[in-house]
């Protein structure tokens, strides 16, 4: 951005995302006084982002927009491959689980976690929050086909708190852990007590939720991201 504005240039996300972890909706806003139509702000900044990033669009927003603080709420979606080989085209992009996962228990385990909680039982130890009350929105578990998904929604996540849900879940989708003890993990605000934290490449940043009056298209304006294999 600084070279397509040609002055410095601060760009704020609206969260921040572990390596290894994609993002189909990052939503970044910054400050230029520079004369440049949206198309000049995408095209420029694109040849100067590595392959991995890309723009897909850029417009003027009130000077009131945050891209963090304007946020309503956060998508992510955890993608796991539940076969027996491991994943080949998938590589990088997916968590591997070689044993067979019970979506429907995972489901309803998940159920639990919906409202407003201190989920101080899922977030990193590493975490700087300053509180671990979250309001989760939405939460499903579904089989689709040789991939199980997991998708929640809730107005903002602690640092690990999506991996650490996904880890859990697969230890009860595994058998590993019954259903209840999702609800016994969040009721102990004891991240110790937690089971492992799921690996970041199964996980994806898919929509940022803003107020209507900004105009902030969705993660598939351009048509490029839908579908993601499935997810």
């Amino acid at each position: 951005m600084s070279a397509v504005a040609d002055h410095a240039v601060e760009v704020t996300a609206a969260g921040r995302t572990d390596a290894g972890v994609h993002a189909l909706m990052q939503v970044g806003h910054f400050d230029s006084a520079a004369p440049r139509a949206p198309r000049a702000w995408v095209l420029g900044s694109n040849t100067e982002l590595p392959a991995e990033i890309s723009v897909l669009w850029a417009r003027s927003v009130p000077e009131r927009f945050h891209a963090r603080y304007s946020a309503l709420s956060r998508t992510y979606v955890y993608r796991i491959v539940n076969q027996s080989c491991r994943p080949a085209l998938l590589r990088g992009q997916a968590c591997w689980v070689r044993r067979a996962l019970d979506a429907g228990a995972m489901h309803s385990a998940a159920q639990v976690l919906l409202g407003e909680h201190d989920f101080s039982s899922f977030r990193a130890a590493e975490c700087q929050s300053a509180s671990a009350v979250r309001r989760m929105m939405h939460i499903a578990v579904e089989r689709r086909e040789a991939s199980v998904v997991i998708t929640v929604r809730a107005n903002a996540f602690l640092h690990h708190m999506v991996r650490n849900i996904a880890g859990a879940l697969i230890a009860v989708g595994t058998d590993r852990r019954p259903g209840e003890w999702i609800a016994e993990l969040l009721e102990t605000r004891d991240r110790r007590q937690g089971g492992v934290t799921a690996p970041p490449q199964g996980l994806y940043l898919t929509h940022v939720e803003y107020p209507a009056e900004f105009g902030i298209p969705p993660a598939d304006a351009d048509g490029s991201c839908r579908g993601l294999g499935g997810v």
